[in-house]
């Protein structure tokens, strides 16, 4: 019987499932993401293999589990922060710099790369798990369409591709090429100068240079 290190079974449960999401979060960062067995998990969470089966059968559902609750985090941090009463090219920008900074957060591979390595069902469980981030993203190229501030183009497939393009930024970004400021003022000059957005009303969503530094410079 293992011990219970919290006042009840569901708090000692809640606690150790959370150590299982930590160990996974550490192992994916030292040693990539195929390497990571789940005996190096039980080690690595303080916990044995077969205590680790009773929340977990296998390394996909565990996977899958730890990816879901990362995009959930997103999604309640794009809630919170996600300004409101702001033009839509503003609020783009502030969805990149926030997909950006989760990549910065959790530089393991993205939900869709995850999903293909473990299988179509997971594929869907997770495609589903992040679909509220291509709807609001979607919805601010609706709002910018409405509003007159972007060519009328096809929401959804702009969005698909705004998303593509934050994710080519991963590698360069994690590797330390290409810095955060740098990325952000790359992927949102882009994304609104495609949908028609004039480059003196980009300069005007985008955070100042550092002193000292050239607008040519920071992109």
């Amino acid at each position: 019987m293992p011990k219970i290190t919290a006042p009840t079974i569901a708090a000692h449960r809640a606690r150790t499932r959370e150590r299982i999401m930590e160990a996974v979060d550490h192992l994916i960062r030292s040693q990539g993401i195929d390497r990571v067995s789940m005996t190096d998990v039980a080690n690595s969470a303080g916990i044995t293999r077969t205590a680790l089966y009773n929340y977990f059968p296998d390394k996909p559902a565990l996977l899958l589990a730890f990816t879901e609750q990362v995009n959930s985090a997103f999604v309640e941090r794009y809630r919170r922060e996600l300004p409101s009463g702001v033009s839509a090219a503003r609020r783009l920008s502030a969805f990149v710099r926030l997909q950006l900074e989760g990549i910065m957060a959790h530089p393991h591979p993205p939900a869709a790369e995850l999903g293909a390595s473990l299988g179509p069902d997971a594929y869907q469980a997770l495609a589903d798990h992040v679909a509220p981030m291509h709807r609001l993203l979607t919805e601010i190229l609706e709002e910018g369409t409405s509003a007159g501030e972007f060519e009328p183009l096809p929401a959804e497939p702009v969005a698909r591709l705004t998303l593509s393009m934050v994710g080519s930024q991963r590698l360069p970004l994690v590797s330390g090429e290409i810095d955060l400021d740098e990325t952000h003022a790359l992927v949102t000059r882009f994304v609104l100068r495609a949908l028609g957005v004039e480059p003196e009303t980009i300069d005007t969503v985008l955070p100042k240079p550092s002193p000292g530094i050239t607008q040519s410079e920071s992109l």
